[in-house]
């Protein structure tokens, strides 16, 4: 279906077209439900399969049910009879048996988003709030946060939403209800999942932060990936946000077809050219959007104001503060902002978290690293690292990222399931590197990798968890892993004290 155009957006209509209509929505998730509920208050008539039927898929039907929603459990592969429309989850495949028998009956398969933004001008009587639009194989949550900051700062009422937890149809529909004051921009964080089923999205301004193999089971190529994430540049308005240091940001810019006048801005850890944002003698600076942007820069904030408290910020951070910078400065944010925004930021647990420093070692938690380009750009932040690594690698491999991180690395723990994979990687390309290699994948295995990381470690080095692997091997999610690592430590200081 990608692609297709679909004929049921009706603006002028308070239900955008939905009324009346019959709608299947695909998956019980939390985006699923929402969309469910909207769709019905809308006045559609929907049906929810899914192709579950544990006991949490029938807790969510029977109170679907209970709303008039029809729910179809056990089943998610044929399409029910009369279906209009059909609304995906995010993570059911693009070949999935549902989708085949929705494109052989004429039927669109669009996700959330694209609901969300057909019924963004339906919601109150002012006009819609603005998209300021991020995604990225990396980063998306921390910048769409840092950006919501900024705008915060800047006294726009604003929210953070989209794939980072906030289903996006339920921000939309709740604008304006029960006299609450309608947002004047919201800062969107968009996976690639998403992007694939939003063919009518137009962002204000929008910023592919960083391009790696990710998904691609789901995505079938790396082209295909790209190309989904590339969608997010189309129709854009003012500004396609890409980065400098990767060149397959700024080809999609170049692929993409946007409204007259928008403009490629560039972000970069070096001096900044015109019409890019970058970083100068420890200050952020704006050589776009100025009067003169071939003779003139202006000074944003500080490196330091990144969260300042946090230590020293990854190089990362720095990208992702400049990015969501560009975007706000697309929108009009004054510089006061952008610093005063950068210095509220606080970032999220198990992301390059500061969990102690003991005897001359810093612990740091970055758990959320479930893949390897995460994993580099956590291990560039550190110049000696003792590093504790491993989960399930989902088809990953290593080579590149040790060749990389080589000269950084003091040591290495390994864990977890795909844990030889790095071994064997560490073999080839750091073959005088020390390496425990931990025959365990039961939680506690966190407190001898932590001890064994310790010993192995100097004063002045950082003892670093950026797994560069999956958690589900041996925790139910990332953040389980982290708080072990966070625990594992406090187990060390308890122990010297």
């Amino acid at each position: 279906m990608a692609g297709s155009e679909v004929t049921t957006h009706d603006p002028a209509g308070g239900s955008a077209g939905f009324a009346g209509q019959h709608v299947t929505v695909a998956g019980l998730g939390v985006s699923g439900i929402s969309a469910a509920r909207a769709l019905a208050g809308l006045g559609a008539r929907v049906t929810v399969v899914d192709g579950g039927d544990g006991d949490k898929q029938r807790a969510a039907a029977r109170e679907l049910e209970a709303a008039g929603i029809a729910v179809r459990l056990g089943d998610g592969a044929t399409l029910p009879e009369g279906t209009d429309l059909v609304v995906t989850s995010p993570g059911w495949k693009p070949d999935s048996p549902l989708f085949a028998a929705a494109a052989a009956a004429g039927v669109d398969v669009v996700g959330d988003v694209e609901i969300a933004w057909r019924l963004r001008e339906t919601v109150t009587g002012a006009p819609p709030a603005a998209w300021l639009a991020v995604t990225g194989t990396n980063g998306k949550t921390t910048t769409v946060r840092m950006l919501a900051s900024i705008l915060e700062a800047e006294g726009l009422h604003t929210t953070a939403v989209g794939n980072i937890g906030t289903p996006i149809i339920d921000v939309v529909l709740g604008q304006g209800k029960d006299g609450a004051r309608p947002y004047d921009v919201l800062a969107v964080e968009l996976s690639s999942y998403q992007l694939h089923w939003a063919p009518s999205l137009r962002a204000h301004s929008a910023a592919v932060l960083n391009l790696a193999p990710d998904h691609l089971d789901w995505h079938g190529s790396m082209a295909a990936y790209a190309a989904d994430k590339g969608r997010i540049y189309e129709g854009n308005t003012v500004a396609c946000v890409y980065n400098v240091a990767d060149q397959a940001t700024e080809d999609l810019v170049r692929e993409a077809d946007v409204e007259e006048g928008c403009r490629a801005i560039g972000f970069t850890l070096g001096a900044p050219a015109p019409s890019q944002l970058g970083v100068v003698e420890g200050l952020l600076v704006d050589r776009a959007f100025v009067a003169d942007r071939q003779k003139q820069a202006q000074e944003l904030a500080e490196v330091a104001d990144i969260a300042p408290g946090s230590g020293t910020p990854a190089p990362h951070n720095i990208a992702n503060a400049l990015a969501a910078a560009a975007l706000a400065r697309a929108y009009g944010v004054g510089p006061a902002a952008v610093r005063d925004g950068l210095r509220a930021f606080h970032p999220e647990a198990h992301r390059i978290q500061h969990i102690a420093d003991l005897a001359g070692v810093t612990y740091i938690d970055d758990s959320k690293a479930t893949n390897t380009h995460a994993a580099e750009a956590s291990l560039a932040a550190y110049p000696h690292i003792v590093w504790i690594a491993g989960g399930l690698a989902k088809g990953a491999t290593f080579d590149e990222l040790v060749q990389k991180s080589a000269a950084r690395l003091r040591g290495v723990v390994l864990i977890g399931a795909d844990r030889a994979l790095i071994r064997e990687a560490l073999a080839r390309h750091a073959p005088d590197v020390p390496v425990v290699d931990l025959d365990r994948t039961d939680t506690g295995a966190m407190s001898e990798a932590v001890r064994e990381a310790t010993r192995l470690a100097e004063p002045g080095d950082t003892v670093l968890l950026a797994p560069a692997c999956a958690s589900m091997d041996m925790f139910v999610n990332y953040n389980k892993r982290g708080e072990a690592f966070a625990d594992a430590v406090g187990e060390l200081t308890a122990r010297d004290h």
